[in-house]
């Protein structure tokens, strides 16, 4: 009997046993556990909303104008908006000021801040709705990554990466005025980059393991150079709703971080149309509209395309903090500012051993004191402290180095790791070359505007990372980037900011 066994047909293997488990609702449960856990830790903080430009303008546009009431005194039940620098005072017709002025920054956070503010008027907590939205990031977080052909190991330890292991954790609990533009803005990047890769699920694959097309026969042949002529044609006035979308979601994100729209070359390579041109072209109509509406809303509400509130911000600061390096006479946006701001984004270093701590709130010994002992939860007397001008991306989220192994293979292969790549160093590029890099901060914080484009391919890296050493690898990474977010926003809260 063996012996016929082993000359005829090997027996199958056996069956293996179906999951107990869907994976659809493992991925739902994963994900809303993220959500809540990031609620929890976001919302953990309860500071005074002391820089809240975006409330008083959700008041203004609730009152149908687009100047918010300044300078305005604390009272009972306002935190008050008079210690402001950002505001540019409205001039009437005799040249006096008036009792209003305009804010510089993009208008969307404070759409967002509408509702919020129609039932609770200037008491709302844009610190608690910023946790809220923040938690809402890193469920899209964990959607985003469910689109692409990974495992849910690295599924999951890319989301964990980005919740706790970035400058977005800092962003999120904190949530005023320019960190909750942040979190309004790579919501909706992550909305783009989400539907552009579920519309394409080979752009994240390399062209080898993509399946031959079969050669097309001759009647093929003929209809498509029948139809060559008409292509260009037909690309530019046949939208794609699916990569209109993508556009449009991009589009918004950019009226609360404009430099979030150089993102947009990732559109041209990734997302349906089936060419080049027709998602290029498509994504452009549906990001064009609330880039088009925010360009009104300046004009309109200033009489400029540019917000002038922006050149009166530029020149306050750059007078007033002469050691953050600032020039007057360079451009708001100018690239000589990118070898200073390129040493911050990846050389800053925390404040070692300082000899004295500019805050003494614990009520600790001083550094100075004899018997002092440092620690790194310390902040009377710390082994460091973070760097307020900011500090390395590459030190406190060093889990960005797992992107190395997909950039490695799929770079010029991979369509969705390429115009990654191109959309994280175009909106680098602009950020450089701005006057100041987010001073004050935990990190750098400008990361959060490449950091939808980047976290896929982090993802895709530690994807490609097998065996007990790449899995060491990814969680070394993941866990220093981790520790050195907490160790931030721990300090951050002993030390006010």
């Amino acid at each position: 009997m063996e012996r016929r066994v082993a000359q005829g047909r090997p027996p199958d293997p056996p069956a293996e046993r179906p999951s107990p488990w869907d994976p659809r609702l493992v991925s739902v449960v994963v994900g809303v556990g993220f959500v809540v856990l990031a609620l929890a830790l976001y919302s953990v903080r309860q500071p005074q909303d002391y820089y809240n430009h975006f409330v008083w303008q959700a008041d203004a546009f609730l009152h149908g104008r687009a100047e918010i009431d300044y300078p305005v005194p604390p009272s009972a039940t306002s935190q008050g908006n008079d210690q402001f620098q950002d505001v540019l005072r409205v001039i009437d017709d005799t040249g006096r000021a008036t009792a209003f002025g305009l804010i510089p920054f993009p208008p969307l956070p404070a759409v967002f801040l509408m509702p919020f503010v129609a039932i609770w008027g200037l008491a709302t907590s844009e610190h608690l709705v910023g946790a809220l939205l923040g938690a809402i990031d890193v469920g899209l977080a964990w959607w985003v990554l469910g689109r692409l052909p990974i495992g849910l190991r690295a599924r999951f330890l890319g989301t964990l990466f980005f919740a706790f292991g970035t400058v977005f954790w800092y962003t999120a609990q904190l949530g005023t005025t320019w960190y909750f533009a942040h979190i309004v803005a790579v919501g909706l990047t992550f909305l783009a980059v989400g539907l552009a890769v579920g519309a394409d699920p080979d752009s994240a694959l390399d062209e080898d393991e993509l399946p031959d097309e079969e050669s097309p026969d001759e009647d093929h042949e003929a209809a498509e150079h029948e139809g060559a002529r008409t292509s260009l044609l037909r690309n530019l006035l046949w939208v794609d709703v699916r990569q209109f979308l993508a556009g449009l979601a991009l589009g918004l994100a950019a009226t609360a971080r404009l430099s979030v729209i150089f993102g947009a070359p990732f559109l041209l390579l990734v997302g349906s149309g089936g060419s080049w041109l027709r998602r290029g072209w498509s994504a452009a109509v549906g990001a064009a509209i609330p880039v088009a509406v925010l360009l009104a809303y300046n004009l309109i509400s200033t009489g400029h395309l540019v917000h002038p509130a922006y050149g009166y911000l530029y020149r306050l600061e750059s007078l007033g903090y002469p050691q953050l390096g600032y020039h007057p006479d360079w451009e708001i946006e100018d690239p000589r500012y990118i070898p200073q701001n390129l040493g911050v984004a990846l050389f800053s270093l925390p404040v070692l051993f300082p000899d004295t701590e500019p805050r003494a709130i614990s009520g600790l010994p001083l550094c100075t004191d004899e018997g002092a002992q440092r620690s790194f939860l310390d902040a009377d007397c710390p082994v460091a402290l973070p760097r307020d001008t900011g500090m390395s991306v590459l030190l406190s989220s060093p889990a960005y180095l797992l992107a190395v192994p997909a950039l490695r293979r799929l770079y010029g292969r991979s369509r969705l790791v390429s115009g990654a790549a191109v959309a994280v160093i175009l909106i680098a590029v602009f950020n450089l070359m701005h006057f100041s890099q987010g001073w004050v901060q935990i990190g750098y914080r400008f990361a959060n505007d490449f950091a939808p484009f980047a976290l896929p391919v982090v993802a895709l890296g530690i994807d490609r990372l097998r065996g007990r050493l790449g899995a060491a690898v990814a969680g070394v990474l993941i866990v220093m980037s981790v520790a050195v977010s907490l160790w931030s926003v721990y300090l951050q809260h002993a030390l006010g900011w």
